[in-house]
């Protein structure tokens, strides 16, 4: 080979290595480089949402809206909404903050683990209109998956899961009763045992049962009675009962509260045990809600007329008895 030749191949395989050698070099540089860190998502829930829809896991899906200026809960019942409850779940979602990503390697098994899986995660979405505001899925130790980044996990700082792992009856409005103590003036209560009325004059409540006055009246039992009431609140609800399961057809007690310069009144129709339990049945007049009432609240109603009287001392009417007891003759 001439040298020529030979000087010409010595450059081709000079340029090779070179070329080579520049290749290991850039590869070299990105060995221990760290990996490029995701963008971190927005969650973009607005406080003004007005639509919510809550999956936990395989159960029934729950759907809060806003009508007016009121929220409802519209699905799997159609019902007054609680509105301190929703405005926490709102909350809630206003405040999340994605703070980094997992890490993680979104597998099925992975998903499982999780609880970020169709059965266990809790998928929540919010509406402002019918702009999608949030998509989320939440699972285990403050995971989340967005609808539209389902491959990446994300650590979120803020959620509350027992906020939104409630029952259908818990978004409900339960109240029943909202009067102040102080301003009844009359309660007519009648049960099994018989009709009271209690009225309230200026040296305090008077009462009688059957029309006759009634003996020994404590007025704190009075007081309790009314306590009871003033803020009553339901346990569950009866929907779709019929009048024979509740027995409000026939109701066992009936109490009617009537608040001083004509104010308002408060009517309650107390039925069946609902269950088990001592819980039961009830009607608010003006309201066609089938309520379930607990057992304080039935226990006053179905009060017996000494509930309402000053306990007498056994032993000391006793031992006065003894005291004036004539002595036998000798």
């Amino acid at each position: 080979m001439s040298r020529d030749k030979l000087i010409y191949a010595g450059v081709i395989v000079l340029a090779v290595l070179g070329f080579l050698v520049f290749k290991q070099s850039q590869k070299d540089q990105q060995i221990g480089k760290p990996k490029a860190a995701l963008e971190l998502p927005s969650i973009n829930a607005p406080d003004d949402i007005d639509k919510i829809s809550i999956k936990d896991g395989t159960k029934g899906e729950i759907v809060l809206q806003k009508e007016g200026d009121k929220w409802m809960l519209v699905q799997p019942v159609r019902a007054a909404a609680n509105a301190a409850t929703v405005k926490d779940a709102v909350s809630n979602l206003v405040g999340l903050k994605v703070d980094r990503e997992s890490g993680l390697r979104l597998d099925d098994e992975v998903r499982k683990s999780k609880k970020l899986d169709p059965e266990q995660a809790m998928h929540v979405v919010a509406w402002k209109g019918a702009e999608l505001k949030t998509d989320l899925f939440f699972g285990a130790n403050m995971l989340a998956v967005k609808a539209d980044k389902p491959e990446f996990a994300w650590i979120v700082k803020g959620y509350s899961s027992w906020i939104f792992a409630r029952e259908p009856k818990d978004w409900r409005d339960k109240e029943i009763f909202k009067f102040e103590d102080a301003n009844a003036s009359q309660i007519s209560l009648i049960n099994r045992a018989g009709e009271f009325s209690f009225t309230k004059g200026e040296k305090g409540w008077a009462a009688s049962f059957k029309g006759k006055e009634l003996e020994r009246l404590d007025e704190d039992r009075v007081k309790d009675l009314l306590r009871e009431l003033k803020g009553l609140i339901a346990e569950d609800f009866g929907d779709g009962k019929l009048p024979a399961e509740t027995g409000l057809d026939a109701p066992e007690a009936t109490v009617v509260v009537t608040l001083k310069d004509n104010a308002g009144k408060y009517t309650l129709r107390l039925g069946k045990v609902s269950g088990a339990g001592p819980a039961r049945f009830a009607l608010r007049d003006g309201n066609d809600t089938i309520f379930v009432v607990g057992k304080f609240a039935g226990e006053w109603l179905l009060a017996e007329v000494t509930k309402f009287q000053k306990i007498v001392d056994a032993g000391a009417d006793a031992a006065h008895d003894a005291a004036v007891k004539p002595r036998p003759a000798p």
